[in-house]
């Protein structure tokens, strides 16, 4: 059975003052489908904001980060926990960050438990240790940590779900004859050092560590699908009927 790895972003998730449940539980319906068919790992951003909707403080600092999120995290575990607990699928929690990844023992204490947890029909739910990964917070909105998570737990592919539905020519914001790359097989180093506007207060990422994402895992011969998160049509096609409808597939060369 093959391993995906689906990654959300805050975007998707959150809305101005809360938690978007209703989406929550369409993502929760979907990874609930592909579980019939992939060992699943979602990786979720959203602590910060779930953590917010509890104490209405400012972003302004990274302790006040720190605090939303350690507030946040259980939290937004109970609303997962809950819409999967409707399809009969249990929840677990893993808190990482990238340094995890620089230790090998600590790297396979890791894998044991992510395996474990497929072996028994869990899915596992990481999310950056915000509390303390301070680069995190400043850095990434998990999308990085997320093609981390592919790389090391032996994945097959990363999904990431996102308020952009695919890779473009030009920024479509700008330009309305913009189309999406439904094909990437290699990013130049002026791609990848574009900066970009994350497009919601709620996240901390962009294009760029989405790229920075994909070009990891394409040098380590895996693949990155980039879609919608608001609108699981193109990802429910690509997953699970094998067929390309929109988005962007970023081809690591086999």
């Amino acid at each position: 059975m093959k391993r995906v790895v689906i990654k959300v972003g805050s975007h998707v998730i959150s809305d101005d003052h809360s938690v978007s449940e209703e989406r929550v539980a369409h993502l929760c319906e979907f990874l609930y489908d592909l579980s019939l068919k992939y060992e699943v790992i979602l990786v979720s951003s959203g602590a910060i904001s779930t953590g917010q909707t509890k104490l209405d403080i400012p972003r302004t600092t990274v302790v006040n980060k720190q605090i939303l999120s350690a507030i946040g995290q259980p939290y937004l575990m109970e609303i997962y926990s809950r819409a999967l607990a409707k399809f009969g699928k249990k929840a677990a929690q893993l808190l990482l960050s990238a340094g995890d990844f620089d230790s090998r023992k600590k790297t396979n204490h890791a894998l044991n438990v992510i395996n474990g947890l497929l072996k028994n029909g869990i899915i596992p739910i990481i999310n950056e240790n915000d509390a303390i990964a301070i680069s995190e917070i400043v850095y990434g909105d998990n999308d990085r940590l997320s093609s981390a998570v592919s790389f090391y737990f032996d994945a097959d592919l990363l999904v990431i779900l996102s308020d952009i539905d695919g890779y473009y020519d030009s920024d479509p914001r700008e330009n309305k004859n913009a189309k999406i790359r439904h094909l990437v097989t290699s990013l130049s180093d002026e791609e990848l050092n574009k900066t970009s506007d994350t497009g919601s207060k709620h996240g901390t990422g962009g294009i760029t560590t989405k790229l920075l994402a994909a070009k990891f895992l394409m040098d380590n011969k895996k693949d990155m699908f980039l879609a919608s998160g608001f609108d699981l049509s193109d990802a429910r096609a690509f997953l699970l009927d094998n067929n390309q409808i929109g988005g962007t597939i970023f081809k690591g060369e086999q």
